[in-house]
């Protein structure tokens, strides 16, 4: 991730729950009272947010102690303690609660990927993710998806070529819709194709496009179209694709399976934070 941009969410976050002070600690615990909170798991699952915890509790103090026992990546289990915290009393309070929700928010996309990749039993085709990310956390939603084994898609609008139907529909077919966009980008953009049809697959292919999604098609339909495409256009299924069917999707050969729930629909790890005072 990049930590610059990180540490400016992290203050965004911070000052969102905060405010002005967090009058409820201010009120009870001084300046030179100590402690220290421990993360602890209450559920299996692939641990990621480790920079969260390192970089946010030093941006509430330099003082501030991490302690990491886990790393992105790692498996966690029910009573393992992932991390320890100690400083100033007030400074762990106050900052606990956004980090804790965006661990558990990070370690539940991770988890939901692995679960995912783990479908496919090693075949060629990939996880990867979509555009539909929650707003302020695309940068750590989409950490989080490599963190549990899968693949970025593009990050926004800007980085990527993607010719929907209602483009199509408005440019007239979809022969002209790449024509035009070949005409203005560079080299290094390329250009994906959503088709829904035999005949769109067909034209996508002759037009030149980088890339085909074969967009809420069955695996039947998708075994039967692919041979069609040559081996210089990368493919993606996409579009009512399941934990329960993305077996059936890794089988027909394409390359990337795009799965939108990894993002939207990820239940958070559930964490817990124990606190304890130290002299």
């Amino acid at each position: 991730m990049n930590k610059l941009k990180l540490r400016a969410m992290l203050e965004q976050y911070f000052l969102e729950d905060m405010g002005e002070r967090d009058i409820s600690t201010e009120l009870i615990f001084g300046k030179e009272e100590y402690g220290e909170i421990s993360f602890i798991a209450k559920e299996d699952g692939i641990f990621c947010g480790e920079e969260i915890i390192t970089v946010g509790f030093g941006l509430l103090s330099n003082q501030n102690r991490v302690e990491l026992y886990v790393h992105d990546g790692n498996k966690i289990e029910k009573g393992q303690i992932l991390a320890r915290v100690t400083g100033n009393i007030s400074d762990l309070l106050s900052g606990e609660r956004v980090i804790l929700n965006l661990v558990q928010r990070m370690s539940g996309v991770a988890t939901l990927t692995h679960n995912a990749v783990s479908k496919l039993n090693g075949t060629k085709t990939r996880i990867c993710d979509t555009r539909k990310t929650t707003p302020g956390l695309r940068m750590l939603e989409k950490y989080a998806v490599r963190i549990g084994g899968g693949y970025n898609h593009r990050y926004g609008l800007y980085d990527g070529v993607m010719i929907k139907d209602n483009h199509i529909s408005f440019a007239g077919s979809i022969t002209k819709a790449v024509v035009k966009v070949r005409e203005q980008i560079g080299h290094m953009v390329k250009i994906e194709v959503e088709t829904e049809t035999l005949e769109q697959v067909k034209e996508a292919i002759a037009s030149g496009t980088d890339v085909i999604m074969f967009d809420n098609r069955t695996p039947e339909e998708i075994k039967a179209w692919i041979d069609l495409v040559p081996d210089s256009i990368i493919t993606e299924a996409s579009g009512g694709i399941t934990l329960e069917n993305v077996a059936s999707y890794g089988s027909t050969g394409v390359d990337y399976i795009s799965l939108g729930f990894l993002t939207h629909s990820a239940k958070a790890i559930d964490i817990s934070v124990k606190v304890s005072i130290t002299s």
